[in-house]
């Protein structure tokens, strides 16, 4: 079985679903569905954040913002899922469901789930709990840098990155509502429990990220 975290910046990348990148990305998953179960968790990306920040203004706390971007963060999923010919695909709101789900039809598609974490999250419960094999952390870089690449041109991309460098990294990020720049703690530490493999690289390349899943030559950070 194959996790794909699919960004909300990726999927998202302005003010709605991209449904031109979606098309491409389904022919992707058509592909990889002949040989793998799929879960594919998508991301909040401007809506969540557009839905985040209406409710903060509102007064809401931190978990009900949470929720605000959960709920976006589905809506996405909603919409993938249209756009990729699976328009009864229900998206589970936890992960007994979502695994019965992959069980019936082998590919499930969700958004979030709870408060305190990122979709990153719920793409490596997801794996854990699915015993899946690897983790496709897509995102609009081509992985994990040692500063922000889109600031700094010197930005190094790491090709390997052990699993401790990055919670500690990760400790500097902010972990409020809606600001999970790069992956959330929860997520580091899911990895570190679970061992399961995963690999940050550019969800906008899918020759790349068809590369990586076959074991041939990839632009991208395995995180060991």
């Amino acid at each position: 079985m194959l996790v794909l975290a699919l960004g909300g910046s990726v999927v998202v990348p302005a003010d709605e679903v991209d449904d031109i990148y979606v098309k491409e990305f389904s022919k992707l998953i058509t592909e990889l569905s002949k040989r793998h179960k799929l879960g594919i968790v998508v991301g909040g990306g401007k809506t969540a954040r557009r839905a985040v920040e209406a409710a903060r203004a509102a007064g809401k706390n931190e978990a009900e913002c949470d929720y605000a971007g959960i709920e976006a963060s589905r809506e996405n999923a909603k919409a993938v899922a249209k756009i990729m010919g699976l328009k009864q695909m229900t998206i589970p709101g936890n992960f007994k469901e979502a695994r019965t789900l992959l069980e019936k039809k082998g590919i499930v598609i969700m958004g979030g789930t709870e408060p305190g974490h990122s979709t990153d999250a719920v793409a490596a419960i997801l794996a854990e709990y699915c015993n899946a094999d690897m983790i496709l952390n897509l995102t609009n870089v081509d992985g994990v840098y040692d500063k922000d690449p889109r600031a700094f041109r010197d930005a190094k991309l790491f090709k390997e990155l052990p699993v401790k460098t990055l919670e500690q990294i990760v400790l500097g990020i902010s972990q409020h509502a809606g600001k999970y720049e790069l992956m959330d703690l929860v997520a580091v530490k899911i990895l570190q429990r679970s061992g399961v493999k995963c690999i940050a690289l550019n969800g906008r390349n899918l020759k790349n990220i068809a590369n990586a899943i076959m074991g041939k030559n990839f632009v991208g950070t395995v995180i060991s």
